[in-house]
């Protein structure tokens, strides 16, 4: 590779920002940047069956999300424009005359009936399905023939026989194909639109790309291209291969599997914070140097390395992407954690749509108590559904037994006097509450700030007993402890 570095990241619009494709994205980014490199995004959206137009926007909209930006694409613009592959049919041409001319390519006017005949023989015989190439030497007469029939003919490119195509990949070391078991391959459809494996290394030669970063689902793609590459006499790029992401299971990860948030747009609804995701994806495959988990993008950037991208699958784990997210959490400020929250108690309607300043204060006061246990925003509606109900509700039989030992009434009692001619029900206030029913019970410890919490939460354990008090309120706490006396 000569020059400056030039990575491309070139999804098809069918829908969200996926895991993998996000994984892509980062790694070509990352590289970018390490080494002063361009981060090219262009949309590969040829396949008119498959293709979303929300998708373009939706991809662009994850990668902002996650913090990426780039240097050239549909909406900042570039050098090599336009970045949108059905608009740049016009270039691709020159390039296929070039192969017919060459006789590195030809018109086959094979039908899908015959190629599907043909493949359902080959399958029969136990023969690997490829093209059989009867017709890389049709005659002009033949051609013509077939013209008049109004058969619409495919380009297909011609597979040099008896070929080893070989090249090193930057994280599978050397690879070596036999050009014997391709098959002559179709290039350009029978409609006039180049193939994926066709379009993609125009677009790549056109716009100087010479890292090309992708999953290794492509890897037997990767000899049909250099072999293009070869007959236009373009220079062929670097090539790195990432390995699969499999699930909790260690199998490949499918769009239905429900174990796993596959789609970058979840994230942010459920209230992930974008630079804890973008962390974790970045140790999807790839390892630093030392122990530390836990990196800004600009750390990331300086450390990154695709020698240290391994071969092996990557295991996507939600238990640790979650432990991550909420070491996050905790170190974020309270304003921002609130933000995320808030949109979730408004849609569980646990609260309105406006707040008034007192609502406001409530809110951030019960965000601030779940913020150290929080994995994502979301949970603060199941976390926090008790302050809500109007009824206790009990975690389970044993916590819900505690409350028939002896000392429970005496403590509740007193407890419920105190509140009761409490002038001010505050947070600061609470304590001095439980010291008088101490005092006027003696019951300590356990026996008074356990019952109390399993009276009023229905929870043996949780947060800090004041604030949980003082957020219930004076007129729940003592409906609470009515309803149970």
């Amino acid at each position: 590779m000569s020059g400056q570095l030039r990575v491309r990241y070139a999804p098809s619009p069918t829908g969200h920002l996926h895991i993998g494709g996000a994984r892509t994205a980062l790694f070509d980014y990352l590289m970018a940047r390490k080494h002063n490199g361009q981060f090219i995004i262009r949309f590969e959206d040829t396949d008119q069956t498959r293709h979303v137009e929300s998708g373009i926007a939706s991809q662009l909209e994850g990668l902002k999300w996650l913090g990426l930006d780039w240097d050239e694409s549909i909406d900042v613009g570039g050098p090599f424009a336009p970045y949108r592959q059905t608009e740049r049919l016009n270039l691709y041409q020159p390039f296929i005359d070039q192969l017919l001319r060459k006789g590195s390519a030809y018109h086959c006017y094979c039908s899908e009936e015959d190629l599907e005949r043909e493949r359902a023989e080959q399958e029969a015989k136990g023969e690997m399905p490829r093209y059989s190439g009867k017709c890389c030497h049709l005659t002009p007469e033949q051609a013509e023939r077939f013209e008049a029939e109004g058969r619409k003919p495919s380009i297909r490119f011609r597979v040099p026989e008896d070929r080893v195509i070989s090249f090193d990949d930057r994280i599978r070391g050397h690879v070596e194909f036999e050009s014997n078991g391709i098959g002559d391959f179709i290039i350009v459809r029978p409609d006039g639109i180049p193939t994926y494996n066709f379009a993609v290394i125009l677009d790549d030669h056109l716009m100087q790309v010479n890292l090309v970063i992708r999953g290794e689902e492509h890897l037997s793609n990767t000899p049909r291209q250099i072999l293009m590459y070869e007959a236009l006499e373009m220079p062929v790029p670097d090539f790195a291969h990432l390995s699969l992401i499999l699930n909790q299971d260690r199998k490949k990860m499918s769009k239905r599997d429900e174990s796993i948030i596959q789609f970058i747009q979840q994230y942010k609804e459920l209230g992930y914070l974008p630079e804890a995701v973008l962390n974790f994806i970045a140790l999807l495959g790839w390892s630093p140097k030392g122990e530390e988990e836990m990196f800004t993008r600009d750390e990331l950037i300086e450390q990154f390395d695709l020698d240290r991208v391994s071969k092996s699958p990557a295991v996507f784990d939600m238990d640790k992407l979650n432990w991550m997210n909420n070491q996050y959490i905790k170190q974020a400020d309270l304003s921002r954690i609130v933000a995320l929250c808030l949109p979730h108690l408004q849609k569980a309607g646990l609260l309105p749509a406006d707040l008034s300043d007192e609502q406001q204060e409530w809110v951030n006061r019960l965000v601030a108590l779940y913020q150290e246990r929080m994995h994502y925003a979301a949970e603060i509606v199941p976390l926090t559904e008790l302050f809500f109900r109007d009824e206790v509700e009990y975690e389970n039989e044993e916590t819900k037994a505690l409350l028939g030992e002896e000392h429970v009434p005496i403590v509740l009692r007193s407890f419920l006097e105190q509140v009761g001619q409490a002038v001010s029900f505050t947070v600061e206030q609470i304590p001095v509450m439980l010291k008088a029913v101490q005092r006027a019970t003696g019951y300590k410890g356990k026996q008074l700030f356990m019952t109390i919490r399993v009276a009023l939460t229905g929870q043996m354990h949780g947060p800090d007993l004041n604030v949980s008090v003082f957020l219930l309120g004076k007129d729940k706490v003592i409906s609470r402890l009515n309803n149970l006396l």
